[in-house]
C-alpha cells in the first residue's frame, strides 16, 4: 500500500535537477530558477555543488546525498518534503539517477505521493550520442561494467547481438583494456571515445578498437569518460 503525506499538510515538490558536466555556463535558466527557489539542495559533494551555486551567487542549505549511505540520508530529505518544503537533487555532473544516485529517493518519494519534476538538461549519454557519428535512431545506455575482467567479458557477450549503439561510462585509467576487450569479444566495430566533454580539452576518438588502443594519450589519465560502440556492421545493412 502507499503511503500518504501528513493529513492537512500538502507535500513539497522534489525537483531533479540536471547540472552540468564540465562547462558551469551549461546550467538552464529553468535549473537557475529552481535552485534559487528551494528551500534545499541534496548533492553529491558539497564542495563541488557550492562551486556551481557560487558562479551564480545562490546560498542554500546543502544535504550530503551520496553513495553508499543513500538510505541514512532520505530520511531527512523526506521529512523536508513532508514538512511542505520544496528540494532540489543534483548530483556532481549531470542528470541524477543516471548512473549517479537518485534513484532510491525518487522512489520512494513516488510511493510517498511526493510530487517529483524533472528539470532536464546536460546528460554525458546524450551529449556524447548527439556528436559520435554512430547510429542514434536506437542505443543501449549500459552505464559502468562491473570491476572485474571476467565479468567485463560475460556483459560483453551479452551484448553481441544488439543492434543499437552501446553506451558505457568508464574511469580513462581502463580504457585500453576495456578497447582490447571490444576487439577479442566484439570486433573490430567502430567506437567513440567522449572525454572532458564541455570543457576545454574535450577531445572525442574515433575508430576501431585496435587502433584507439593506440592513439589513447600516454600517462595515466583521470577522470571518466563516456565510451560508444557501434552496432556489428551487418545491423547497418
Amino acid at each position: 500500500m502507499e503511503e500518504t503525506p501528513p493529513k492537512g499538510r500538502t507535500p513539497g515538490t522534489l525537483y531533479i535537477v540536471a547540472t552540468p558536466i564540465g562547462n558551469l555556463d551549461d546550467l538552464t535558466f529553468r535549473a537557475l530558477k529552481t535552485l534559487r527557489e528551494v528551500s534545499s539542495i541534496a548533492c553529491e559533494d558539497t564542495r563541488r555543488t557550492r562551486k556551481l551555486l557560487t558562479k551564480y551567487e545562490i546560498q542554500k542549505r546543502l544535504i550530503s546525498y551520496f553513495r553508499p549511505k543513500e538510505k541514512q540520508k532520505m530520511a531527512r530529505i523526506l521529512s523536508l518534503l513532508e514538512e511542505g518544503r520544496d528540494v532540489a537533487l543534483v548530483s556532481d555532473a549531470g542528470t541524477p539517477g543516471i548512473s549517479d544516485p537518485g534513484f532510491l529517493l525518487i522512489k520512494e518519494a513516488v510511493s510517498r505521493r511526493i510530487r517529483v519534476v524533472p528539470i532536464p538538461g546536460v546528460s554525458a549519454v546524450t551529449a556524447a550520442l548527439s556528436a559520435s557519428g554512430l547510429p542514434t535512431h536506437r542505443f543501449l545506455f549500459v552505464g559502468f561494467p562491473p570491476p572485474k575482467k571476467e565479468a567485463v567479458k560475460k556483459l560483453l557477450k551479452s551484448l553481441k547481438e544488439e543492434s543499437g549503439t552501446l553506451v558505457f561510462y568508464l574511469p580513462t585509467r581502463k580504457l585500453a583494456l576495456f578497447c582490447k576487450l571490444i576487439q577479442e569479444i566484439l570486433g573490430e566495430r567502430s567506437v567513440v571515445i567522449a572525454r572532458e566533454m564541455t570543457k576545454i580539452h574535450e577531445e572525442f576518438l574515433r575508430g576501431k578498437p585496435g587502433a584507439l588502443m593506440n592513439a589513447l594519450p600516454e600517462g595515466n589519465l583521470k577522470g571518466e569518460a563516456t565510451v560508444l560502440v557501434g552496432p556489428a556492421e551487418k545491423s547497418l545493412s
